[in-house]
C-alpha cells in the first residue's frame, strides 16, 4: 500500500512507499517522511482511511491506497488516457492545469519550460502535460482538442478554462482566475 498524506492546514501531499500493514509500521514510516516527529496516535480504519494526531497542533488526514499514478508538487506530470482522470479526482477541489502538446509543434517546445516554471511557482496547483500524438489521440478527442498547444485548466473534476495557442500571459491569468475562484 502507498500513503497518501495531506497535512492542514496548507495541504502538503506526502507519499511513503513503505508497506504499511498495521498502526506501528505507519508510526515509524510517518517519522520518516517528516523527519523524526512526535507522533502522539494513529489509527487505521477497514475503510482505508487514517487518522493522526502529532504532539502540539496539526493533525492529519489521509487516505491509504493501493499504488496508481501520482504527481509530485512542484513538477509537471506526463498523463495518459489512462492516468489523467484518476489523478484529477484525487486532485479534488484543487486547480489542475493540462499542457496538451505534440513533439512536433514549435510553440509547444516554447511553452515547455515555461510551464515547468509555473509547476515551480504555484505549489498549490497539479500541472499535467499529455502528448496528443497517435497513441494518445483519445483523450485529446474526448477533450475536444482541435489545436496544440491546448492548456485545459479543472477544478473539481470540470474543465473551467481553456487558453489555446502559446499565449503565456492568458495562460498566467487564466490560472490566476481559477485559484481565486
Amino acid at each position: 500500500m502507498a500513503l497518501n498524506l495531506c497535512i492542514s492546514p496548507n495541504c502538503k501531499w506526502v507519499s511513503s512507499p513503505a508497506s504499511l500493514d498495521s498502526a506501528s509500521s505507519l508510526r515509524s514510516s510517518l517519522g520518516s517522511c517528516f523527519g523524526n516527529i512526535n507522533i502522539a496516535s494513529v489509527s487505521l480504519s477497514t475503510s482505508r482511511s487514517l487518522s493522526l494526531r502529532r504532539s502540539g497542533s496539526v493533525s492529519v488526514r489521509s487516505s491509504l491506497e493501493t499504488a496508481g499514478p501520482t504527481v509530485t508538487v512542484g513538477q509537471v506530470t506526463e498523463v495518459n488516457k489512462d492516468t489523467f482522470w484518476p489523478i484529477v479526482k484525487a486532485a479534488g477541489d484543487k486547480t489542475v492545469v493540462l499542457d496538451m502538446y505534440t513533439q512536433w509543434c514549435g510553440p509547444c517546445k516554447v511553452m515547455a519550460p515555461k510551464f515547468q516554471e509555473l509547476s515551480e511557482k504555484y505549489l498549490d496547483v497539479v500541472f499535467l502535460k499529455h502528448d496528443c500524438n497517435q497513441e494518445n489521440r483519445p483523450l485529446a478527442k474526448e477533450l475536444g482538442i482541435k489545436a496544440v498547444p491546448t492548456f485545459k485548466i479543472l477544478k473539481d473534476n470540470k474543465v473551467v478554462k481553456e487558453v489555446t495557442g502559446a499565449k503565456y500571459d492568458d495562460l498566467v491569468d487564466a490560472i490566476d482566475k481559477v485559484r481565486s475562484s
